[in-house]
């Protein structure tokens, strides 16, 4: 188990795992309508059980090294989180994505939290290339990919179905050696 501080707020990164199935759904629950404006997740976690079922899948993602998911906690509540949809270590690519009830919207918790996974996975990990899908009207996603130094990379145009509307998803990504040449731009700014 870790504890990771995200800055002086008392934000911090923690593992999201079967245990927290009631904390996640509170936390589903006071957000769900502003979670589910562009992404699905959390849609079907209606009741503890599907709740836990949820960060079961996720565990055994974790298991196998191919996701896994990681909650942020401000004050010691769940307010949201960040994931590896994807990894593959053999292949060098992860997909990152977050998610977050309104109560915690802009104060900066997603661009750290998903920091501290991209610092982990391109330095510890060895990935190479780290992609962030978002819907082209969610326009808090692009800002988030925007600040991380992603560049985006195109449109599928009208690829995801979500409550009956078609939404275009725009594909952005950071290599390793952009990550790390941003990462030393951003030390050497703070000096």
């Amino acid at each position: 188990m870790y504890a990771i501080s995200l800055g002086d707020d008392g934000a911090e990164l923690r593992p999201l795992e079967p245990p927290h199935a009631e904390e996640l759904l509170a936390h589903l629950d006071r957000g769900r309508e502003f979670i589910g404006q562009f992404i699905a997740f959390g849609a079907g976690e209606t009741d503890v059980e599907s709740a836990r079922a949820l960060l079961l899948r996720y565990a055994d993602k974790r298991a196998a090294d191919s996701g896994s998911l990681h909650g942020i906690w401000l004050d010691g509540k769940l307010v949201g989180g960040v994931l590896f949809r994807t990894f593959d270590a053999a292949q060098g690519t992860c997909e990152v994505g977050c998610w977050l009830e309104p109560a915690a919207a802009g104060k900066g918790l997603i661009t750290r939290a998903i920091t501290v996974l991209i610092d982990w996975a391109v330095d510890e990990r060895g990935i190479h290339r780290v992609e962030w899908w978002a819907a082209s009207g969610n326009q808090p996603s692009l800002n988030v990919a925007r600040r991380l130094g992603m560049t985006r990379e195109g449109v599928l145009r009208e690829s995801r179905l979500h409550r009956g509307v078609r939404h275009d998803i725009e594909v952005w990504a950071v290599l390793a050696p952009e990550w790390r040449a941003g990462r030393a731009r951003h030390a050497r700014d703070d000096h």
